[in-house]
């Protein structure tokens, strides 16, 4: 194919043309102009029909006037109808005639006769190929009409690139009319970008016949479009190169968006690789297919789970990761990606529970979950990790469900390291309180070791009379155990009360747990004068928790409220230590507990201390650490209760904290 001769200055357009856009009169020209000229033609016709009949007829010239009519014909084959034309075939054969017989009769004179056939056959001729031209013709019409029927732009030019075609697709796309496309060279009137070198297409076009690409055009409002660009070549009988069909689809937005989705693809890809979080991409189609059969058969799909055990282990096992980031690839000690990617199953335990967890909020139909589990690591190690999983909304999504995981173990060793603080700070305040209570825990082991003395003494002067009183030996023997005994429980709760052994939960009575630490106290509540009060709700429930944490707090509560009360002198000193159940509610953490209340009647709470009682390090006592309400507090919230103070209706300040009976862990 040979380049244009035209060049890109000859087939540019005027100034100013890029921006002009035809009017709808110059794309499609009113239907009343073409019906006048059609009736012009018609009356051209029929006036030169008159005109070939009269010349005939009333002429004496011997040649074939009546070849004339094929003019008519021709005339009529532009502007009538088949039926039109073969009308006027009819009629030009007819004038024939009518010329032919009044001068020459028939079969009188053989020229005229000649003469007469000839122009009759030349009449059927021209007709028979005015209706075939007029098929062709209508064919061609149709074509082109369903050419301007798509939507893609589509023209034909020659092989020198000049615009014989144009579509009104070409016209919507690219702004130029037909008239003002047709004659021009293409690749400068659309300013064509070519993906490579023009010869090089051109060859192969010519080569194969056909070529396909991309391409970036200009519009008339200057604006810049890629299409996609199909290239057909057409060829004559002979076989040589006519014309090329070229059919162009607008792909500026689909090139927009496809850039925009790589550029998402790219960030995401970023993130995923970069992020100093854990990410595992999972396949959870299986499950979801699985857990949607399940719920059309079974009404309680919590328990099914509970009781299918092997069910869990085999949803486990359909979960595929397909896809992890280098951040869980150190999580896990893997080198390379294909190490990190199986089942599910190859990073949890047999018996991890978060998993059961997970799947009864999927079936809840809930888009996220989160949890704390621990994974295996290559090396055979567990990893604590805090997880969280992203379900998406339609069920056609499930082949990518995104787990972001976060390593804790750090987190774990420094909560292991403020466990063990607190645990030696509740020991020292626990050797503080009883360093305060020196006075009544040596009251309370004198007391049996006086009675011991006495009773000793006593089975002594029995066993020394003349006739030794064995009965009363004995008597004074067995007090002498019964408060050797009292003596060994009032030690064994001492050193039980200063142990540092952690803590071992355990079912408890309250109410005789509170009776064993009133024991403790009772000097110190008798020294300051103190009046205590026991109101305890009668058949209160077991609590599961460590009893010593449980006993300081209750200890450290009644020490308070003594050591509150005792610059109060215009009014009784009371203590009240109240038990009872508590229903869910304030303080009453999930289900049932049983609350203990400890008031006083002395100064009370103000309200900024109030706010700040449970702070470390804050207290209201001249030589306190502050350490002792922090501590109660914490060792409450273990057990999966709460720690509060209150306003008291009179004087004084009163403490209530919460035990929950359904507790199973503390610590």
């Amino acid at each position: 194919m040979q380049e244009s001769p035209i060049s890109d200055q000859q087939a540019l357009p005027a100034s100013g043309q890029y921006n002009r856009r035809p009017s709808v009169q110059q794309r499609y020209p009113p239907a009343n102009q073409a019906v006048a000229k059609r009736t012009i033609s018609q009356l051209m016709a029929l006036l030169l029909a008159v005109v070939i009949f009269l010349v005939d007829v009333l002429t004496s010239i011997k040649g074939g006037i009546a070849v004339l009519y094929v003019v008519v014909i021709l005339i009529a084959g532009r502007t009538v109808r088949r039926s039109g034309v073969t009308l006027t075939a009819t009629g030009c054969m007819a004038l024939t005639v009518a010329a032919y017989l009044p001068q020459h009769g028939l079969f009188q004179d053989d020229s005229a006769l000649l003469r007469a056939s000839v122009s009759l056959a030349a009449i059927v001729t021209s007709t028979a190929l005015t209706l075939r031209n007029q098929a062709a013709a209508e064919r061609l019409t149709e074509q082109a009409h369903l050419l301007d029927l798509t939507h893609d732009s589509i023209f034909v030019r020659d092989l020198s690139d000049i615009v014989t075609f144009w579509n009104r697709g070409a016209e919507e796309l690219y702004g130029w009319s037909r008239d003002e496309a047709v004659g021009r060279y293409v690749h400068a009137l659309l300013r064509t970008v070519f993906p490579v070198d023009l010869e090089a297409i051109q060859a192969e076009l010519i080569r194969t016949g056909r070529w396909e690409g991309e391409l970036v055009q200009t519009v008339c409002s200057g604006r810049t479009v890629t299409v996609e660009s199909r290239w057909a070549l057409r060829r004559d009988t002979r076989g040589e190169p006519v014309s090329v069909l070229e059919t162009n689809t607008d792909i500026s937005e689909r090139k927009r968006a496809h850039a925009a989705l790589v550029e998402s693809e790219r960030r995401y890809r970023t993130i995923f690789d970069t992020t100093r979080v854990s990410i595992l991409q999972q396949d959870w189609m299986p499950v979801k297919a699985a857990l949607d059969a399940l719920a059309n058969e079974t009404a309680d799909l919590e328990a099914y789970l509970a009781d299918h055990p092997d069910f869990v282990a085999r949803m486990r096992r359909s979960v595929t990761i397909v896809d992890v980031n280098a951040m869980t690839r150190s999580l896990i000690g893997a080198s390379v990606k294909a190490q990190a990617l199986g089942t599910l199953d190859d990073l949890l335990r047999e018996d991890e529970p978060t998993f059961l967890k997970s799947l009864l909020a999927l079936a809840r139909g809930e888009t996220f979950f989160e949890g704390e589990t621990q994974i295996r690591a290559l090396t055979g190690a567990s990893v604590p990790i805090l997880f969280g999983i992203t379900f998406p909304e339609h069920a056609e999504e499930f082949g990518c469900v995104l787990v972001f995981a976060v390593d804790i173990t750090e987190r774990k060793e420094a909560q292991e390291v403020l466990l063990a603080v607190q645990a030696e700070l509740a020991h020292a305040a626990r050797v503080s309180t009883l360093g305060e209570l020196t006075a009544s825990i040596a009251h309370e082991v004198n007391q049996p070791l006086a009675a011991i003395v006495t009773s000793g003494e006593a089975a002594l002067r029995w066993l020394r009379r003349p006739v030794p009183d064995l009965e009363e030996a004995e008597d004074a023997v067995t007090r002498v155990v019964q408060n050797g005994t009292r003596a060994s429980e009032i030690v064994a709760r001492i050193r039980t009360f200063l142990t540092k052994a952690p803590p071992r939960p355990d079912w408890l009575d309250l109410t005789e747990m509170i009776d064993e630490a009133i024991v403790l106290i009772e000097r110190e509540i008798l020294r300051h004068g103190v009046v205590l009060r026991r109101e305890f709700e009668a058949g209160l429930p077991p609590v599961c928790g460590d009893r010593v944490q449980l006993q300081q707090v209750v200890i450290n509560l009644m020490v308070n409220a003594v050591q509150a009360m005792a610059e109060t002198h215009d009014r009784p000193r009371l203590l009240v230590v109240r038990a009872q159940a508590q229903g869910a509610g304030e303080g009453a953490g999930k289900g049932e507990a049983v609350r203990v209340s400890v008031s006083d009647s002395g100064p009370g709470l103000a309200p900024e201390a109030r706010a700040r009682v449970f702070q470390p390090f804050f207290t209201t006592k001249n030589e306190g650490m502050g350490m002792g309400l922090a501590i109660c507090r914490t060792s409450v919230e273990a057990h999966g209760g709460r720690l509060w103070a209150s306003e008291q209706p009179g004087p004084g300040a009163a403490f209530h904290f919460t035990v929950p009976v359904s507790a199973e862990r503390v610590g």
